[in-house]
């Protein structure tokens, strides 16, 4: 069995959705035990995100951040159920919530007071807009918001979005990171050191890393490239023959190494083309003979020339071709990235709830492991 760092350590999860879902798993990975609370009857809103589901009316978008916790529901307008999510608090060492500011007061919980009544614990709240916005935050809006869109999509195109929620599951990260360093250093920690506040849209803004350093050394506006870089020439897409390659040239020495592996001797010997800003400069003389060329033979002999000589480079491939090299399961999704352990299968709706009501913190002694796998 592997190391699970993260063992004993208890966490409620009040979120739903991807962001905070996908950080509670990415803990549960590590070996946190995970109580998720869902809303009676209709749970957490991606149980509904479909199709596809599975043979047990699971959702895929469901399935994909929800394994290693425990589920039940509770309705916060119960006083019994309010009281078991007060006890189960108590007992916490990290509470996740993704509410609008006020909702939680409305029911009665107070996480300022939670905090300074149980000196161990940490509460990280997720928002859309950061922890006094009423704005739900969805990703496709904070994409919009973030500057992402403009600069993504073709270059005489429409802004586009990623394929990807990439906000949500970035924040996801920036909180699961937070929280770990809270963790560390929690002891003797003041309630405001104890509450982590993250939202999408600052996590996705700080994503932007070169492109807004760019903006803010140039002075100017960034714009689309479509496949192509703005500061790195050549780095982009490629048609070959039969399907398109990417190629990637992130120093001078590679530039050569490039050129000469496609037959482009003139390019490679060019001092006018020797290092990156006059590559740059000259990016359609460039790009032009590189896509003239690499249109003439397979994707597969580029690839296996360029890698040869230690350029990056790779092809596009589809989902199905990308899963070929990790561990995946259509119950329990990718293994985790960070290391960790696959304990159990993403629960259905209320599935511990009679464990968790009987025995509290103590029911993941009471619910077999159904999944082992170290990765």
């Amino acid at each position: 069995m592997g190391a699970l760092p993260l063992k004993g350590i208890r966490v409620l999860d009040l979120s739903r959705v991807l962001a905070g879902p996908i950080c509670t798993m990415m803990l549960g990975d590590l070996g946190a035990n995970i109580i998720k609370v869902e809303r009676p009857e209709t749970g957490d809103d991606t149980r509904g995100w479909g199709p596809p589901f599975d043979s047990r009316g699971q959702s895929a978008y469901f399935l994909s951040v929800n394994r290693n916790k425990l589920s039940i529901a509770l309705d916060l307008k119960r006083a019994d159920d309010l009281k078991l999510v007060r006890e189960l608090i108590g007992e916490s060492d990290v509470v996740i919530d993704n509410f609008l500011p006020g909702v939680l007061a409305r029911f009665g919980l107070d996480k300022g007071a939670e905090l300074a009544s149980n000196e161990r614990l940490i509460w990280c709240t997720i928002s859309g807009f950061g922890s006094s916005s009423t704005r739900p935050g969805y990703d496709f809006v904070v994409q919009a918001e973030s500057g992402w869109m403009s600069i993504t999509g073709p270059e005489a195109g429409p802004p586009t979005k990623s394929g990807v929620a990439l906000a949500d599951v970035i924040t996801g990260k920036d909180a699961a990171g937070a929280i770990l360093a809270t963790l560390v250093g929690r002891h003797g920690a003041s309630v405001t050191d104890r509450q982590v506040d993250i939202s999408l849209s600052h996590s996705a803004t700080a994503a932007l890393i070169n492109v807004a350093q760019n903006t803010m050394v140039s002075g100017h506006h960034a714009r689309r490239w479509g496949n192509a870089h703005p500061n790195l020439v050549p780095y982009q897409l490629f048609d070959a023959a039969d399907r398109p390659l990417v190629i990637a040239v992130g120093t001078d020495s590679q530039w050569v190494a490039t050129a000469n592996a496609l037959g482009l001797a003139v390019l490679a010997d060019s001092r006018e083309l020797a290092t990156n800003a006059a590559r740059l400069a000259r990016r359609d003389e460039v790009v032009g003979a590189i896509s003239a060329r690499v249109s003439t033979e397979p994707a597969a002999q580029w690839i296996d020339r360029l890698q040869r000589v230690g350029v990056p480079c790779g092809l596009v491939r589809s989902v199905q071709e990308a899963l070929y090299d990790v561990t995946a399961s259509a119950e329990t999704g990718i293994a985790p990235a960070t290391g960790g352990e696959v304990r159990y299968p993403p629960p259905l709706l209320n599935e511990h709830a009679s464990q968790i009501r009987t025995f509290y913190w103590s029911a993941f002694d009471h619910v077999p492991i159904l999944v082992q796998r170290v990765v």
